[in-house]
């Protein structure tokens, strides 16, 4: 099994329709051919704490098969669109991949 976490800091500005269509967007990578079960979230109400980054706006977390699943999905229509689409309006992506 492989873990894609994806954080993404947007641009200041955006609004509140378009950081929604955001979400929208993202959700939508569920259709490529790949990926297993997604997750997308925001900061979490947990207490802050030394080790705890909170200064994200959104987090998806794609839970890939294993690591062919994963180099399959980078290169899916679906996840290529999304990117065109949708690299304006983020300042930072930040990506941790797992493996068990």
């Amino acid at each position: 099994m492989m873990v894609h976490a994806v954080f993404f800091w947007l641009r200041p500005g955006l609004t509140d329709a378009q950081r929604s269509g955001f979400r929208a967007e993202v959700r939508k990578l569920a259709a490529a051919k790949t990926v297993g079960t997604i997750y997308v979230g925001g900061p979490a109400p947990t207490p802050q704490r030394e080790v705890t980054e909170k200064g994200f706006d959104l987090a998806l977390t794609i839970i890939f098969k294993d690591t062919a699943a994963h180099d399959a999905y980078q290169v899916d229509p679906v996840h290529l669109a999304f990117v065109e689409r949708n690299r304006g309006l983020w300042t930072r992506v930040q990506v941790f991949d797992s493996q068990e």
